[in-house]
């Protein structure tokens, strides 16, 4: 697929993505969250729609999130920008050659993926952070079609666990037991695993900035 037919069909799906309301739990939490703001953004608006994925369409390396944030992706329209797991993503992402800045505080920051294109689980934010298995499911299908668009991508970065398992559901592979920079290696591609920057890793001192780094050190290794 050429760059501009890969791109017109990203654009195609994305659409389709920020339109969805299959997850009723999902669609009425998430509108209810842009409306009643928490103090902090009360002046701003929110997205409060399913966020799609973004980055290079070209990109050899694929990251999977969990979900957008209450009050970062959901509020500023686009996957980790806006909240402190957005700040760890941009920073690492920068070092390693694969963002353009290493911010990520709005959806039109100029922040621009090399190599790299990002995506969840899930699309809309789940209240604690939590959503159910049936909706991880519903929310399958379009990991599926970013898959057949984005042909050159070799390495999949799991942020969390149900990104991982989500990873080895879309490849067909046998989930192995989970655990932070771990790299398993198939048949034409490899899946690379890590904690979740949220603020009950980093804070805790259960992910640390050395840890996290070292994850997108090896990624860029092995997309070379």
């Amino acid at each position: 697929m050429a760059n501009k037919s890969r791109s017109k069909s990203i654009e195609s799906l994305n659409k389709k993505i920020a339109s969805c309301k299959k997850c009723l739990r999902l669609s009425e939490y998430i509108r209810d969250v842009a409306k009643n703001k928490v103090r902090r953004f009360k002046e701003e608006k929110y997205y409060g729609r399913p966020l799609s994925g973004f980055g290079d369409v070209n990109a050899k390396l694929l990251i999977v999130g969990l979900a957008p944030a209450a009050h970062g992706g959901n509020r500023t329209g686009r996957m980790f920008t806006g909240d402190s797991s957005g700040d760890w993503v941009a920073k690492v992402m920068h070092k390693h050659g694969f963002a353009s800045i290493p911010t990520s505080q709005t959806a039109d920051d100029g922040l621009i993926l090399h190599d790299a294109y990002i995506t969840a689980a899930v699309r809309c934010a789940p209240p604690q952070n939590k959503p159910t298995r049936e909706e991880i499911d519903t929310c399958f299908g379009y990991m599926v079609q970013e898959k057949e668009i984005l042909k050159n991508v070799t390495t999949v970065l799991c942020l969390g666990k149900i990104a991982y398992d989500a990873a080895c559901k879309l490849y067909k592979v046998k989930p192995e037991k989970f655990g932070h920079n771990k790299l398993f290696s198939y048949d034409g591609f490899k899946i690379l695993t890590s904690y979740h920057p949220s603020k009950q890793n980093t804070q805790t001192g259960r992910l640390t900035w050395s840890q996290w780094s070292a994850v997108f050190a090896k990624a860029k290794k092995i997309t070379k």
